[in-house]
């Protein structure tokens, strides 16, 4: 019994950690609303807010490792227009 506990306890922890990426490497920039980090001769930057965990003197050269996840903050479908030029050429040929 506790080894499946122990067992669906570690596959939730996988699950949620699916959409999570991290990047480790020096600090080249930091300020309130970012912090950029070299890695593999690559600058990464990462924003960050007054909800960041994690240290808070954090200075260029330091060499941190970031856990940040991607999260889509709007959508837009062109598909829709694509069907309604479609539909509106309908029209054109059947008014002729």
């Amino acid at each position: 019994m506790k080894r499946s506990i122990a067992v669906f306890a570690a596959m939730m922890l996988v699950g949620t950690s699916a959409y999570a990426y991290q990047v480790t490497g020096p600090v080249l920039e930091v300020t309130d609303t970012k912090i950029i980090v070299e890695k593999d001769k690559e600058k990464w930057e990462v924003a960050r807010d007054k909800d960041t965990k994690g240290d808070k003197n954090i200075k260029k050269g330091d060499r941190v490792t970031i856990q940040y996840r991607m999260t889509a903050t709007s959508i837009e479908s062109k598909s829709g227009a694509k069907d309604a030029k479609k539909d509106d050429k309908k029209d054109d040929k059947a008014k002729k």
